[in-house]
């Protein structure tokens, strides 16, 4: 492997001919060195202060846009004063996995409130949203049936369905969806589409109602995980699904209790025998830990989405305000509809120097490059939350004018 460092990417070192994993760890360990030193590794940086609009870090202020709290429940009183009744009385810890010992009444309640959100009954959930994706369609999947998934969906579901035959199809193409679930149709036990509702790196939608029409049509099963969409689509925040009235469409509804909900973990929402099944065949269900007491937050920030419908609204006026203002200094945010704000930049080197750039300024916001996106798709993620102040978001606006004179955009 030649040390040409600029035109390499984490995934370079995931194989390296006959390097074992320690080999490939010098090698990557030279390659970080090399990318911090010119400021293009901008990744894991520490912040000294809490999930907010304005943070910490190495002593300097700065403009949060890399946090997924959409609502700012991370900051709720009263979120934090369930995670703290939670520790109070059950302890830190659930001590056991679910099926011997770990499986308290707050996690029963959570699976009721969660299910509720989405109006249905049944629920599961997990320790992490990754594992609520990848642990659930390791169990669900076999290597007779076939996955017809969108070329944007998050990293868990490629690993869940990585054993498992299966196409990826251009994102949001309805004629590629066709095709295939036309193809497969009749030929296999199962065959599921998987989608996001909300798509991260884009933030754009899929076409729900298109595509429940196709499943129905060629006799799919449907997933979608509304991740990014949840608290911040629909006329309650129920995401797409509720925007789509697609309540009775979808098998599969998937998420994640990190962004929203203000804590951790995931869940899937499905009917009372595949939750049944998935708690007794979903061996990172089965054999991890269950999630502490500390989660209660989750209820209460389940809650907080009705009775407190002002943060919505708040958000909601961020995001137009934030959209007009990065339209009307003429950057390519593409086609999203959410709080999520891609600047594509195209180039992965000027990319990384933009995004150093703009901390140098006191906005932090996502690097991100391939394999997150295409190899020629980098771009600056940034997300927009409803603790953001108007002077927040002019403040990042006035920096972007000045990155966009710098870099020629």
């Amino acid at each position: 492997m030649r040390n040409d460092f600029d035109n390499q990417s984490f995934r370079d070192f995931e194989y390296i001919p006959e390097m074992d994993a320690w080999a490939r760890a010098r090698m990557f360990q030279a390659y970080l060195n090399d990318q911090t030193a010119k400021g293009q590794l901008n990744y894991r940086l520490i912040s000294t202060s809490g999930c907010a609009p304005v943070l910490q870090m190495n002593g300097c202020r700065m403009i949060s846009l890399v946090s997924n709290d959409y609502l700012g429940f991370t900051q709720h009183p009263a979120v934090k004063q369930a995670a703290i009744y939670g520790i109070q009385r059950y302890g830190s810890g659930a001590g056991a996995s679910p099926a011997i010992g770990g499986h308290y009444d707050y996690h029963a309640l959570l699976e009721k409130k969660i299910a509720g959100f989405f109006r249905k009954q049944h629920a599961i959930i997990y320790t992490t949203g990754y594992t609520s994706n990848s642990a659930s369609l390791q169990a669900i999947l076999t290597k007779e049936d076939h996955v017809i998934m969108d070329a944007a969906v998050h990293t868990s579901v490629m690993e869940g369905c990585q054993l498992v035959p299966r196409k990826t199809v251009k994102h949001n193409d309805l004629d590629a969806y066709e095709h295939a679930l036309k193809l497969s149709k009749g030929k296999h036990p199962l065959v599921l589409v998987i989608i996001d509702g909300v798509y991260s790196q884009d933030g754009d939608f899929a076409p729900l109602t298109e595509i429940v029409a196709l499943c129905k049509k060629y006799g799919a099963k449907l997933m979608v995980d509304d991740a990014h969409g949840t608290g911040v689509i629909g006329r309650t925040g129920r995401g797409l699904i509720e925007a789509c009235n697609a309540w009775n469409d979808v098998d599969l509804i998937t998420g994640t209790f990190s962004k929203t909900f203000g804590h951790v973990g995931g869940y899937v929402v499905a009917s009372e025998e595949m939750v049944n099944y998935l708690k007794y065949q979903s061996k990172q269900h089965l054999f991890s830990a269950s999630s502490t007491p500390a989660a209660l937050s989750i209820i209460k920030a389940i809650e907080l989405i009705d009775e407190e419908p002002l943060w919505m609204s708040i958000l909601h006026t961020n995001i137009a305000y934030f959209r007009h203002g990065l339209q009307r200094l003429g950057l390519d945010i593409g086609d999203t509809r959410s709080a999520i704000f891609p600047v594509r930049i195209g180039d992965k080197i000027k990319n990384a120097k933009i995004c150093h750039a703009l901390q140098q300024k006191g906005v932090y916001a996502n690097q991100i490059n391939y394999p997150a996106v295409s190899l020629k798709d980098a771009r600056i993620r940034m997300g927009v939350t409803a603790l953001h102040e108007r002077a927040h978001l002019d403040e990042v606006l006035n920096v972007w004018a000045d990155i966009k004179k710098e870099f020629s955009l």
